[in-house]
């Protein structure tokens, strides 16, 4: 950020710049992101990301497996965010990326979108592994038009049913965008 205008320095208000990725911080993956004719930010539809959610929390301290989750009964249309050992241990608090964070495997997110998921919530900042299944899993994904949040704290969060609003920048042509994810 930078500060463009100042009161200080005579201006008749304060104007501050940003600059940063779209993918920074809480933010939100459109199809566009990894698939090639994929739509864009502001073709989110709001239904994808506002209403009933489900928090599943994950045990395994690797990835978010399709054998973990089948005892959850994913349900058409379910929007789920994983609460895993990178909320356990804070690690968006940490200064630097940390790489062997835990992501979803390539095997559950192919598991969702067979059960009809439409929006899925991770707890670092990629759904997909830094050192496997990148790629695959954000294909497998957003290939089937399941909306992304990545970078939710779900520290404080305990398992459960919840309402999620969680709204992102209307950026035009943009492959992802921030957001604010809320949790009642």
């Amino acid at each position: 950020m930078k500060r463009v205008m100042s009161m200080a320095d005579g201006a008749e208000c304060n104007v501050t710049r940003l600059n940063m990725s779209v993918h920074t911080g809480t933010h939100m993956d459109a199809p566009g992101h990894f698939i090639a004719d994929g739509v864009t930010m502001e073709a989110w539809p709001p239904e994808s990301t506002i209403g009933r959610c489900r928090v599943i929390e994950i045990m395994d301290p690797t990835s978010v497996t399709a054998a973990e989750l089948a005892p959850h009964d994913l349900q058409a249309g379910e929007r789920v965010l994983f609460k895993t050992e990178n909320s356990r241990q804070r690690r968006l608090a940490e200064p630097v990326f940390f790489e062997p964070f835990v992501y979803v495997a390539e095997d559950a997110a192919k598991l969702m979108v067979e059960k009809g998921v439409r929006a899925v919530g991770v707890d670092y900042l990629s759904v997909g592994g830094f050192f496997k299944d990148g790629t695959e899993t954000h294909v497998a994904l957003l290939g089937a038009g399941v909306w992304v949040i990545e970078g939710l704290d779900l520290s404080s969060v305990a398992p459960g049913e919840y309402e999620l609003n969680c709204v992102p920048l209307k950026l035009v042509g943009a492959d992802g965008a921030p957001c604010r994810a809320l949790l009642r």
